[in-house]
């Protein structure tokens, strides 16, 4: 299976051992940012299920390589700004502020391949910022952005809030303010070439219990809405 890195919390603390208490066995799960399933996916890769975002999700029923009988949605995450432990909570509670926290930051992380990463580069260009974060800001692939502020490479970090709190080390300054917000809608489904369909559905079946959403509520995630 595939997953976007923004369930790993919850799936380590609550799906993941209530899953394999139930069925016996883990779920071999690859956790990797939409752009990069969707990058596999169009390379030939097929896997038992998935889970993504929407609109990624959206693609793939069209092009009926998901069962779309199958998809459920899962989750809604929203994006914010972390420091290091310990450190001084920049002033964010405007887009005003905001933008100038990020300014003054000595280094910003992002990822580049991320939902969060993709959208910041187009907030960054709508504020005109582009070019002042880039000339120092802490770029990553893929993976954890709040990572960088454990090795100080950054003083600030980019990400969807379920995804800075894997991170231990690290403190949630809070989600991007007002009209800056970006909410991201996650869905799952199985793909039609699935070889074990029944460990899928019960794999899905786990995401919308309510132990689960209330997992998804204490990792920075919101019940799904769309």
């Amino acid at each position: 299976m595939k997953c976007a890195l923004v369930l790993r919390e919850a799936f380590d603390r609550v799906i993941g051992p209530a899953f394999a208490a139930e069925n016996g066995y883990a779920p071999e799960i690859d956790w990797t940012p939409t752009t990069v399933i969707m990058q596999k996916i169009a390379a030939g890769e097929r896997v038992d299920a998935l889970v993504l975002i929407a609109d990624s999700m959206d693609r793939l029923v069209e092009q009926d390589l998901v069962d779309p009988a199958t998809r459920i949605e899962v989750a809604d995450s929203r994006v914010g700004i972390a420091v290091p432990k310990g450190a001084p909570h920049p002033d964010i509670s405007t887009p005003e502020a905001f933008t100038d926290a990020l300014l003054a930051a000595r280094s910003v992380a992002y990822s580049k391949a991320g939902a969060s990463g993709i959208y910041f580069e187009k907030m960054m260009a709508r504020l005109g910022i582009t070019e002042a974060i880039n000339a120092k800001a802490t770029v990553i692939p893929a993976g954890f952005t709040a990572e960088k502020l454990t090795t100080g490479e950054a003083d600030l970090a980019v990400q969807q809030l379920s995804e800075l709190l894997v991170v231990p080390g690290i403190e949630i300054v809070g989600p991007f303010p007002g009209d800056l917000q970006n909410v991201t809608h996650f869905s799952a489904a199985i793909m039609r070439e699935a070889r074990n369909r029944e460990g899928a559905e019960r794999f899905l079946a786990m995401l919308t219990q309510p132990r689960a959403i209330e997992a998804y509520r204490a990792s920075g995630l919101d019940a799904a809405t769309r």
